[in-house]
């Protein structure tokens, strides 16, 4: 009888083949087994790989506006499907590390890395990014979903339908006629978090993400992002709540006087 790799399968510790003892059909199995086990460690390996490459890298980053040092030498690592929060007192240097990292900003030192390439030199900005940084800015004479469309038009990635489906995912009214000059604050932080996560980036940097939000609203914006943590996104978000920190972030950093330091899980 044969094998799946076409030997003989023994039957004890010796086999008869036209009158001779073998064990041949033993080192047909060790050496199938062997070849099985390097291929199932090598396909692990080359997983862990792929999961844990970086999709953010920022070594030393420092940056002066004239005199002032409002970044020192700043060390950030974000991995794919990971949720990292930064904290710190306002002017501690959490926005301005996340303009540097978004390319709106340029380093007086230091190297950013996003996605592989880095930014200022391989690329301006990050090809697959959605960010919501200070307050959100919109064509306050139109609508929430005008606003959305002129904004999806410069990529061609996403369809008027595409863009309906996210304004109700976000708790807003696509067929709301009301212009964005007369939303609530909620109402614009809601349309902000639509359009960072309309087109499906893999990477989300989100300054203040909950701002204007009541209590149901945070609830809300929370399970979104959880949600595409699940998914393998990416997101680096600033807070002032310790509450979104323990509940969104695998790890914490924080901020104070333009150094960033490690503060560990945020449980």
């Amino acid at each position: 009888m044969k094998t799946h790799c076409g030997c003989i399968r023994p039957s004890g510790l010796k086999d008869l083949q036209n009158g001779e003892q073998t064990v041949w059909g033993y080192g047909c199995f060790f050496l199938f087994f062997w070849d099985l086990s390097w291929w199932f460690m090598e396909g692990f390996c080359m997983t862990e790989l792929v999961r844990s490459e970086p999709v953010i890298q920022a070594a030393k980053v420092t940056k002066y506006f004239g005199e002032d040092c409002v970044l020192k030498e700043a060390d950030l690592i974000l991995r794919k499907g990971e949720v990292c929060g930064i904290v710190g007192n306002n002017g501690s240097g959490k926005t301005v590390l996340m303009k540097c990292i978004c390319g709106f900003l340029p380093v007086t030192s230091g190297v950013i890395r996003v996605q592989g390439k880095e930014i200022g030199k391989d690329t301006d900005f990050p090809e697959s990014l959605g960010v919501i940084i200070e307050s959100p800015g919109f064509l306050t004479n139109m609508t929430g979903f005008r606003n959305l469309e002129i904004l999806a038009d410069m990529n061609r990635r996403i369809t008027a339908a595409q863009i309906r489906l996210v304004l109700k995912k976000v708790g807003l009214d696509p067929d709301l006629k009301k212009a964005v000059a007369k939303y609530s604050l909620g109402m614009r932080q809601r349309l902000g978090i639509a359009q960072a996560i309309m087109e499906d980036p893999d990477l989300l940097i989100l300054d203040e993400p909950f701002n204007g939000l009541d209590k149901h609203g945070v609830e809300e914006i929370r399970k979104i992002l959880l949600e595409l943590k699940k998914e393998g996104k990416s997101i680096l978000l600033a807070s002032h709540n310790a509450e979104d920190i323990r509940i969104l972030c695998d790890r914490v950093f924080e901020m104070d006087g333009g150094i960033l330091r490690e503060r560990g899980t945020a449980q």
